[in-house]
């Protein structure tokens, strides 16, 4: 449940001062991004702007806290102020927030952007109080929310110090109305009227002049004077007199002495209670003070301007004047601190009533209640923990001493798990380890079931460590153990067992598990297991040669996302992956590399260790089109990865298959020579990642001449993928070697094995493995269809295959690498204006690019330079090689390629 109150703007007061000057300011503000509102406290930030924006119709509030430093938290509210604004346009990032389905906060706002295309209006969003804001990846994520808010939308900031959002840059473009303290401050005449409105006795200008100079227009200041004046009966001029030592580091003695003393006792004591909630509504309030009368009270006591504000004329929900918070605070510890652990206790039992755990807990920490810490994670916790409310848990976790958290083992198994779902596993074990110490020196018995959640995180372990064998044993004892009610315990140890025989090569075994799997978690609504099953569904159907129904599961997983907005959830680029590399399999490079952008997008900057794989398939795409340059920057991303973090051989596998592919384009052997020195050798070859490593080492060693440790290699690779039926593998592996046949001179085996794999083509469709050593296989391809010994469907393919060869070599020279220019420039029969000509090599490459068809625009894009660049780069080789126009540059192109024999 959220907090209404923190959406809501405040209630004007009832004798607020019109600021014309500060709204003349204003009125330009459509045309601005930010409005900010900067100055001290008590300068009223937050009246001025709800005076200003009454009038406006779409306006989002957003009262922040220190509690909304936590992201989860932050951009669920945030997000609601945005619909409240917009009329709910945004409903899709709003779900995707609740069930924390997002990557990060810059993924998050691309969908917010998205949906906010829809929405035309004038619009204004207000974050109240940002100074409170301590978290980098907030400011961080709101600096890319301003570089990017649509025109129509301006955010409006209040705060007391200058937020770290690029205002500088934002000033210097004239993007942004500063309102700071110079133009919060009263001036003469807002100060008489101010005046005028509250005390009844004539108001003198050298007076109102004085009162103004000597605060510096400071309307909290002015307010405790006019305060003083209406409560002591005084004049305005006495009471200018008795605060003539009035500044800043007195405020709490002056408030003491000339205002809260003049309440009386009970009023006091209410106030001082009351001050130990950030927001409160009549109901909190009740409970907190144990009396029936709270709204009356707060009314009353708003009515004198007592620093309460009515957050929503609607609802009864009120906050305190920060300052007159602390203030509140202070005297509240000084003159009752015997009731500070009792009020905290009530506060938060106050919040459970509500149904809001996360403020319950924040009180029990600061009532140094450690049971009644331990009891709301208990009842709540598992709750709170698929809110995402992880960081709240942890700490008040940490604060319990080991009679409350070894109790009983719910709390370490829930702590365990959060460190689980922050991928901590070594802590996971020692956690748990620890724990069954002490529940043993307790002589606590774990019941059978608790055994079985214990196992199931071990199995969660043991698979994440690559370790399936004993991840099995695990998981399968789990299952025995575990009531038939712990759904959540079940799904994980079923999808466990299923994931052991994947890796296995038990693949006839695997897949019923992950079916059942899915069906389990749809079954409990636990989705993201649901869809974890569907990819490893996938990934076996891929692994059995069932490509086109691996294929159709995707579009199952793809539904589920749109139905349950998994968007953001980093399982949707593992899809994206997936997707990619079946699309690559099939040729089609411009869905593929599509896919692998999205992948990118998803995950974001929260990790980009995380992004190895997308940037393999991008840089196989580039290498498949001959784009050596492009593959080139996407190759360095992946060694800078490789070096940075330690991956699991599916990643490792991938990445080395493209540069391996790379250093083979580049004939570069000595890159290959030190890959193969240090590359893991697996004890076995049962799955399609091990199988992917052993291909791997088995190309490195064709390429480097070491023929016969190749075929070693092979024969162990394709054995064991026979023994386990990987079907897709063994259709790749075929490809390797009538490769290597070829390299042998062996025509007869060549010819054999790529009918063979011809053969298996017709079930996978796995054109990309072809084309991958199609200038090798070429002759040999020709050759089968010459001598008519293919079946009609395998000589199709044949011809495809050949055609699409053809194709790869010709966009492979069409982007003048360095060696082709070489050959180029050493040619014969080349003109002698081309070989002398001083082309540069991005200059060539533009002449390739130009042939390619591509336009200036997307040239630019393709060699990351402005389009500017590239209108002088054509200029130049238009003039060194006497050219006129494109056509000719496209013409002279052609005749290199076709005197190179392409």
């Amino acid at each position: 449940m959220w907090i209404p109150s923190k959406l809501t703007r405040p209630g004007r007061l009832h004798n607020a001062i019109v600021r014309p000057r500060v709204l003349e300011m204003l009125r330009q503000a459509p045309c601005y991004k930010m409005v900010l509102f900067c100055s001290p406290a008590g300068y009223g930030k937050t009246t001025m702007a709800a005076q200003w924006l009454t009038d406006k119709n779409a306006v989002g509030w957003f009262s922040l806290d220190e509690g909304d430093n936590d992201q989860f938290r932050f951009i669920n509210y945030f997000i609601r102020a945005i619909n409240k604004a917009t009329n709910n346009c945004c409903p899709n990032s709003q779900t995707l927030a609740e069930r924390r389905q997002f990557s990060s906060l810059r993924s998050l706002f691309s969908e917010i952007f998205a949906e906010l295309s829809e929405f035309h209006h004038e619009c204004y969003l207000v974050l109240d109080d940002y100074h409170l804001i301590q978290n980098d990846e907030i400011h961080e994520a709101i600096r890319f929310f301003l570089k990017h808010l649509p025109d129509n939308i301006t955010l409006v900031v209040t705060s007391r110090a200058t937020p770290p959002l690029g205002t500088a840059n934002l000033r210097v473009r004239d993007m942004m109305i500063e309102i700071d303290n110079h133009m919060l401050a009263f001036d003469a005449e807002e100060t008489t009227r101010f005046f005028s409105q509250r005390i009844s006795d004539v108001i003198d200008d050298t007076t109102i002049n004085n009162i103004r100079d000597y605060v510096e227009g400071w309307p909290s200041a002015l307010q405790l004077i006019a305060l003083q004046a209406q409560h002591q009966n005084r004049t305005l001029a006495q009471s200018v007199q008795s605060v003539s030592q009035f500044n800043h580091a007195h405020l709490w003695d002056y408030l003491a002495e000339e205002v809260f003393d003049a309440i009386d006792a009970k009023t006091r004591h209410f106030l001082m209670q009351c001050s130990v909630l950030e927001t409160f509504s009549d109901q909190l309030v009740n409970e907190l003070t144990e009396r029936s009368d709270a709204l009356s009270m707060i009314e009353s006591l708003n009515r004198y301007g007592l620093f309460i504000y009515r957050l929503d004329s609607e609802s009864n929900w009120f906050r305190f004047h920060h300052l007159f918070a602390e203030f509140l605070a202070h005297e509240r510890k000084a003159r009752i601190p015997e009731e500070e652990q009792p009020l905290h206790r009530r506060a938060a039992n106050a919040w459970l009533k509500l149904d809001i755990p996360h403020q319950a807990l924040r009180h029990a920490q600061r009532a140094n209640d450690a049971t009644l810490i331990s009891h709301i994670l208990i009842d709540h916790g598992w709750r709170m923990f698929n809110r995402g409310e992880l960081h709240i848990m942890e700490t008040a976790m940490n604060e319990l001493g080991t009679e409350q958290l070894y109790a009983t083992m719910k709390l370490p198994l829930l702590q365990a798990w959060l460190a689980q779902s922050q991928h901590r596993y070594n802590a996971v074990e020692d956690m748990l380890l620890t724990a069954e110490n002490e529940m043993a020196s307790r002589d606590i018995k774990l019941t059978t079931s608790e055994k079985g959640q214990v196992n199931a995180l071990r199995a969660q372990i043991s698979i994440n460590k690559n370790n399936p064998e004993n991840a099995r044993k695990l998981a399968e004892l789990a299952l025995s153990q575990l009531d038939t009610t712990d759904y959540r315990s079940r799904i994980v140890a079923t999808s466990i067992v299923g994931e052991v025989n994947h890796v296995q090569g038990k693949l006839n075994r695997a897949l019923p598990l992950m079916q059942q799997t899915e069906k389990l978690a749809r079954q409990h609504q636990v989705y993201h297991q649901a869809l974890w099953a569907l990819l490893q569904q996938s990934e076996i159907l891929l692994a059995q040669g069932y490509v086109q129904a691996a294929y159709e599961l995707h579009d199952s997983a793809f539904r589920l996302i749109e139905e349950q907005k998994l968007h953001q959830v980093p399982l949707h680029e593992f899809l994206l992956r997936l997707h990619a590399q079946v699309l690559w399999c099939w040729n089609l490079l411009d869905t593929a590399e599509e896919c692998a952008y999205k992948g990118i997008h998803v995950l974001g900057n929260i990790d980009p260790l995380k992004h190895l794989h997308c940037y393999s398939m991008l840089a196989r795409i580039a290498i498949g089109r001959g784009e050596l340059d492009k593959a080139g920057k996407l190759i360095e991303q992946i060694e800078l990865r490789l070096q940075q973090s330690t991956y699991h051989l599916d990643w490792t596998a991938n990445a080395s298959m493209s540069l391996l592919l790379y250093w083979q384009a580049r004939n570069d052997k000595d890159s290959v020579m030190v890959w193969l020195e240090h590359a893991t050798r697996p004890a076995e070859a049962n799955n399609h990642f091990l199988q992917l490593q052993w291909r791997n080492i088995a190309r490195a060693q064709i390429f480097t001449g070491a023929l016969e440790e190749a075929g070693q290699s092979l024969s162990f690779l394709q054995s064991k993928a026979r023994t386990c039926n990987l079907i897709t593998d063994i259709n790749r592996n075929l490809i390797v070697e009538a490769v290597l046949a070829v390299m042998q001179k062996d025509e007869t085996t060549a010819a054999l094995k790529l009918s063979e794999a011809l053969t298996l083509m017709n079930q996978t469709g796995m054109t990309g493995n072809f084309l991958i050593d199609g200038q090798t296989i070429y002759p040999v391809l020709q050759q089968l269809i010459q001598q008519n010994a293919l079946g009609d469907m395998e000589k199709h393919r044949a011809q495809h295959l050949i055609k699409e060869i053809a194709h790869k070599q010709r966009s492979h020279s069409v982007h003048f690498d360095e060696g082709f220019i070489d050959k180029i420039i050493h040619h014969p029969d080349v003109p002698e204006l081309v070989r002398t000509s001083p082309l540069t090599q991005r200059e060539w490459q533009v002449l390739g690019l130009i042939y390619s068809g591509f336009s200036n625009e997307q040239i630019a894009q393709e060699l990351d330079v402005a389009g500017t660049t590239i209108k002088t780069h054509i200029r130049n080789l238009y003039q060194k090689l006497n050219i006129a126009n494109r056509k000719e540059a496209i013409e002279t192109a052609e005749g290199l390629i076709r005197l190179m024999g392409y």
